[in-house]
């Protein structure tokens, strides 16, 4: 009996001692404690890594910023002569600063990211708070010369956001003899001095009326073309602010906001030759039914501008067939008012207007330059203006424009940015370009395996290109245009520092997607008490939106993600089939079909990665995203359970029905069909499997929050249990970004903690009583 009872106890210390990896230092206050103080602990740690350069009005010197130990370094470097030097003494402009603004910062750490050199280069003029002021560069004199002008850029916080209020001054035209207005609906031309008035068209009505906005003047003052708008539905989305700052009882309130499927704004173009007081009203056969919205933002496709040609021949405007299939630039005849396609873009699945497109008119309009995916990739075409026909082909290959920064038409030459173009390496490294009109000649002026971002000289006779990887710190050099030569190396990340600290890379890792041919690239990230012997939950970030492609590819000392994996997590994230900045049939795949997310390539790259690491255990896979990763996370739990076990889900467009027209009709198509119920995470609540945490701001502006309500409701209905937190007070970003993300993302971490881990998460409520 003591034989067998030594015999069972080796058993068990043997089985505790083969656990002990599984079980010890995960999800611990420890990890949670080093994961919110990832960020702080490496910050600074890079040293000599520089931002994007700026050139000095047309001179051939640059300054940029770089980190430094106490904080940030400005240099200007002269590519004439090599120098480089400290763009002013920053100990001298710290102190005045200080002094004049009452702003305090330590050391180098200015508040400030940018700096303008004025009067020529005695000054520089930066922003400070809602201010702007002039330090004299012999003095450091600081004077306050008005209100800050640089702006930050929109994080995730409120929606697609409104422009500004259109001017509703008359249009004068070009020679400054006539007012253009809109009365009674109708366009109306008066005098400058107002003694003579008359009306151009009758026929508007409250219902079918012009906009003044759309009025445009040719340049020889002899005509006018405008736009007669019959209005659509303009649906509004109700909101209650349940928790005001500023008082106790709730708010409300709406906002415009267009879906799928929405019956839209008409626009017809209309052209007025003043002297003959002539009406002609365009026939819009080539242009019978435009997709058109009322200007809610940046990627929205609002009234299509008449664009004239510089000699008044004809105008042109853009034609966004509804559906995203039919593609037009159109031009009208000044004389007759007939209408003809300049080109005529046409594809069986979408044209990708939302990112893709590009126009260049070559000598008022004598040629255009066009981008297209006709051949499969995204490639520049050169037309001919008065024909219509393509002239030929300026760029191919099995690789993409990725956009154009320069058109010299004295030259004949285009200057873009490319991708895919170096075999051997990332397919999304951008890589900057330069090809002749005819398409010979093509430059490849970036070398470097990694992405590059690169800084022309006014001149264009120098350039800074700054690249790296996620793997490899940024490298900054000045080169020759003339012949790619290296002039200088302006800057060199130096990682010791950061590397002491226990930061690694995040590794970079290739398998094939579901077709068995097309690379899949994506990310791994570890934690820094990684242990190689242990297995670790996997947990992926998601955004499959079509838009773009979203796997980061260039340097940088933090991530959120590895915050995450802080916890006790392998984080992971990769680009899937249907997303964009590849082939137009890697694009494609998402056409009908934006449910699909890329998951069959995804799930088979995660098999990879498991199949070379032993610790990569896809037995415990969670997965997480907000907007179009919100919609993705909460589909990986229902269309593919038998891989994805835990999501968290942000402010999800959780049924393509019920968000923005513009983002959801171009991927989807239009009229609405099966698809969008096929793709709906609402009409398929009913096959959640798993651990699901649904998160929504209550004012969110950008996805309605209906969206995340309506799969509530559905779960409710189909006997599921979840978890959700509403924000109150709570748009786009909250939980994650600028609204409460401690809270947020602690909430993300306790249910992945929980679910994944096994281990319950530190008690929060047990804090030290306020005083």
């Amino acid at each position: 009996m003591k034989r067998k009872g030594l015999a069972i106890l080796m058993v068990l210390l043997l089985s505790f001692a083969f656990l002990l990896p599984l079980l010890s230092a995960q999800g611990t206050r420890a990890d949670y404690e080093r994961a919110a103080g990832l960020r702080g602990k490496i910050q600074g740690l890079a040293l000599n890594l520089p931002e994007r350069p700026s050139w000095i009005d047309k001179t051939s010197r640059f300054w940029y910023r770089k980190t430094v130990k106490a904080g940030f370094e400005f240099d200007v470097v002269d590519a004439a002569t090599l120098t480089k030097k400290p763009a002013f003494d920053h100990a001298k402009l710290a102190a005045s600063l200080i002094a004049a603004t009452g702003e305090k910062f330590e050391g180098q750490k200015f508040p400030f990211q940018a700096i303008d050199f004025v009067d020529n280069e005695k000054a520089v003029a930066v922003d400070v708070g809602a201010s702007r002021w002039r330090v004299d560069l012999s003095t450091y004199a600081c004077t306050r010369i008005g209100p800050a002008e640089r702006r930050g850029r929109f994080g995730f916080g409120g929606g697609p956001g409104r422009p500004p209020a259109p001017s509703q001054e008359p249009r004068v035209s070009p020679d400054g003899k006539w007012e253009g207005f809109i009365k009674n609906h109708n366009v109306w031309l008066r005098t400058k001095d107002k003694k003579e008035e008359f009306p151009l068209s009758w026929e508007g009505t409250e219902g079918d009326h012009y906009e003044l906005q759309s009025l445009r003047w040719s340049p020889d003052s002899k005509k006018l073309a405008a736009y007669r708008i019959r209005p659509g539905y303009h649906r509004k989305i109700q909101y209650v602010e349940s928790s005001p700052a500023d008082q106790l009882q709730p708010k409300y309130s709406t906002y415009e906001y267009e879906k799928p499927g929405d019956v839209l704004d008409s626009c017809q173009p209309v052209l007025f030759q003043v002297e003959a007081k002539k009406q002609i009203i365009i026939d819009d056969s080539l242009f019978p039914n435009p997709y058109y919205t009322p200007g809610l933002g940046p990627n929205e496709y609002s009234m299509p501008d008449a664009v004239w040609w510089k000699d008044s021949r004809a105008f042109t405007f853009e034609y966004n067939q509804r559906g995203h299939q039919v593609y037009r630039i159109i031009e009208v005849d000044a004389a007759t008012g007939k209408a003809r396609a300049m080109v005529n873009e046409e594809s069986k699945t979408f044209f990708c207007y939302y990112s893709n497109k590009y126009r260049f008119d070559v000598q008022d309009g004598k040629e255009i330059i066009w981008t297209s995916e006709r051949d499969g990739w995204n490639h520049l075409y050169l037309y001919d203006g008065p024909t219509g026909t393509v002239k030929n082909q300026i760029t191919k290959g099995s690789w993409r424009v990725r956009g154009v920064d320069k058109v010299d038409e004295a030259a004949r030459q285009v200057w873009f940015r490319a991708s895919g173009m170096k075999p051997g390496q990332d397919p999304y490294f951008i890589h900057y370009c330069r090809i002749n009109f005819d398409g010979s000649g093509l430059t490849v002026f970036t070398e470097g395996d990694g992405s590059h971002l690169v800084s022309f000289s006014p001149d264009m006779a120098y350039y800074v290109d700054t690249w790296s990887r996620v793997d490899l710190p940024p490298v900054m050099e000045l080169r020759l245009t003339s012949d790619k030569k290296i002039l200088m190396q302006v800057e060199k990340t130096d990682i010791q520092e950061l590397v002491k600290a226990g930061w690694h890379a995040p590794e970079v890792f290739v398998a094939k997607g579901r077709d068995g041919q097309t690379d899949i690239w994506g990310v791994i990230l570890r934690p820094m008490t990684f242990n190689p012997k242990k297995k670790y939950p996997v947990i992926e970030y998601i955004y499959a939106g079509p838009h773009g492609s979203f796997v980061p590819k260039t340097f940088s000392a933090y991530s959120a993600m590895q915050s995450l994996a802080e916890l006790g997590f392998i984080v992971a994230q990769c680009d899937g089939m249907g997303t964009n900045n590849r082939s137009k049939a890697f694009h494609d795949v998402c056409w009908k079909n934006i449910g699909d997310a890329g998951f069959p390539d995804r799930i088979l790259w995660h098999k990879a990665i498991a199949a070379k690491y032993p610790s990569y255990d896809i037995s415990r896979v969670g997965i997480y995203g907000g907007s179009a990763g919100g919609q993705n996370s909460t589909a990986a739990l229902l269309f593919h359970p038998e891989f994805y076990k835990v999501a968290v889900s942000f402010a999800g467009c959780h049924d393509n029905r019920m968000d923005k027209i513009s983002w959801n009709e171009q991927w989807m198509g239009w009229p609405i069909g099966p698809e969008y119920a096929a793709s709906s995470n609402v009409d398929n609540a009913w096959r959640l499997q798993g651990k699901l945490f649904l998160i929504v701001g209550e004012l969110d502006t950008n996805v309605d929050p209906a969206s995340t309500m309506q799969v509530v409701n559905a779960l409710i209905k189909a006997n599921k249990t979840f978890d959700l937190l509403v924000i109150p007070g709570g748009s786009h970003g909250a939980g994650r970004s600028s609204e409460v993300p401690e809270y947020g993302d602690r909430k993300r971490n306790d249910f992945f903690v929980h679910n994944l881990l096994g281990v319950e998460p530190p008690d929060w409520n047990k804090t030290e009583a306020k005083k």
